[in-house]
């Protein structure tokens, strides 16, 4: 089988910057993002049938477990940056390579980072004012997730070497059957079904663990697959490599860092400080966030197309290429979470109360959230857009200190502030401080692509180019 037969899907005339080339490269990322949304959705819709604490629980606990292995995500995700730069390079056998030390180094952290947070976890959610009904769903929910995550590094790293290679079709397909056990499980494990017995919310857990168990499985069984071997010996390139290892912490330690920072006052600020004003109140954010999800996953989805188009366009020395895709995928995001900032304002009570019919006062504080919601969905497709372009750049130092900066100054001292100046304002006043911090991110990454500074970073100095190769996404 030929280099062409593999990846070449098309004419090699492709106009790379053109709306049609980056919604086909894109669209199985943004399926991938979309089925996991829903996932994600019908899991919360499930559990919020158990109750507002265990509504209040799921949210809090899942992003918790997330703070710390956000970290290894951001470094992982460098992968596709060095992955793309290679392929446009013609080097073919570093593709795989990175893949597999962001393995090993994925596995190493997770195995320091899990036997912490399961000795902390009721430690962390009791300082973070819960009730302790709620600290209870907590813990279990959150240790459950630290299992998933070993078999998780797995499908993060191989995400990221598919969609480096332009064959994200096939992270498509293993998430969305993933994705798809993870509900059937959920429904069984949580209300007990076909001789299970009810589990509650540790079913909601066990689900997303079976679920993440058959996505990594089918990822690494065509990661290791013929076609893939064949032509980037990925069976053959399994040893550690210090160099590889370095790159990928040179520019996803930033961004690591950046990211881990950046959920952690999510997590922190809007759930410790929302968790003061009461259980409704982290259930109605829980809600909102649960919906926030439909509008900025998919535009996740085609940001992570975006890296890797505007890689391979500055492997191949073509800068100018990046731009024009950029300002393409741009206008998508604008577009799309435009509309659904207004559907977010128009439907906000309508979807309160599709969440919690039978509680006022959550419906109440959610409705409000949403427009918070509603008012900053323009600007996140501003920061998100330009962030997955400067990170298919390597632009990752300017990242983090954006990321640090706003979280830790906007999001953290100014959701303080909100809530010492302004208790009137109850759990609206953080939301009021991640609005300004978004606003803040997208002029902040606006400005820095702009420049262009970005165009003088060079990830491959003084290392010789490979054979250039002929080839296309396989994007259909």
């Amino acid at each position: 089988m030929t280099d062409e037969s593999i990846l070449l899907s098309q004419s090699s005339s492709a106009d790379e910057t053109s709306l049609k080339y980056m919604l086909k490269l894109a669209a199985p990322m943004v399926v991938t993002n979309i089925s996991f949304t829903v996932m994600q959705f019908v899991d919360r819709f499930m559990v919020s049938r158990l109750g507002t604490e265990a509504l209040a629980a799921i949210l809090p606990a899942g992003i918790i477990s997330f703070v710390p292995v956000s970290f290894a995500i951001g470094v992982m995700t460098s992968v596709n940056t060095f992955v793309s730069q290679s392929l446009g390079r013609g080097l073919k056998k570093d593709c795989s390579k990175y893949c597999w030390q962001a393995i090993y180094m994925g596995l190493a952290y997770i195995s320091i980072t899990a036997v912490i947070m399961w000795l902390a976890a009721p430690q962390i959610f009791r300082a973070l004012g819960h009730e302790a009904a709620v600290v209870n769903l907590e813990v279990v929910y959150l240790r459950i997730m630290l299992y998933s995550q070993f078999l998780a590094v797995f499908t993060w790293s191989s995400s990221q070497f598919f969609m480096g290679v332009h064959r994200p079709i096939i992270t498509m397909y293993a998430a969305v059957v993933g994705q798809v056990v993870n509900v059937a499980a959920n429904y069984v494990l949580i209300f007990g079904r076909f001789g299970f017995p009810a589990m509650g919310i540790a079913g909601a857990g066990w689900g997303t663990f079976i679920g993440i168990a058959i996505s990594a499985g089918i990822g690494m069984a065509m990661f290791l697959g013929s076609d893939i071997n064949s032509y980037f010996a990925s069976r053959k390139t399994k040893n550690i490599d210090l160099t590889k290892i370095k790159d990928l912490l040179k520019v996803g330690f930033p961004a690591g860092f950046g990211f881990m920072m950046n959920m952690m006052f999510w997590g922190i600020i809007l759930f410790g400080l929302v968790g003061r004003f009461g259980k409704e109140s982290l259930a109605a954010t829980s809600a909102v966030f649960s919906c926030m999800s439909v509008s900025f996953m998919p535009i996740v989805g085609l940001g992570t197309a975006l890296t890797a188009a505007v890689g391979k366009s500055i492997g191949k020395g073509k800068k100018n290429m990046a731009i024009k895709q950029t300002g393409v995928c741009l206008r998508v995001a604008l577009i799309y979470m435009g509309l659904v900032g207004l559907c977010f304002f128009i439907f906000r009570n309508d979807l309160m109360v599709f969440w919690s019919p039978d509680d006022k006062e959550v419906v109440r504080i959610g409705t409000n959230i949403f427009i918070f919601a509603a008012v900053f969905q323009v600007f996140d497709a501003i920061l998100l857009t330009y962030y997955d372009a400067l990170r298919g750049a390597g632009d990752t130092l300017w990242l983090a200190i954006v990321e640090v900066l706003s979280a830790t100054i906007i999001l953290g001292l100014g959701g303080f502030c909100m809530l010492k100046f302004f208790p009137e304002l109850g759990a609206l006043g953080p939301w009021v401080a991640a609005t300004f911090k978004i606003i803040a991110g997208a002029a902040a990454n606006r400005w820095r692509f702009k420049s262009n500074k970005w165009m003088q970073i060079d990830l491959f100095k003084r290392r010789p180019l490979g054979v250039p190769v002929k080839i296309e996404a396989v994007i259909e």
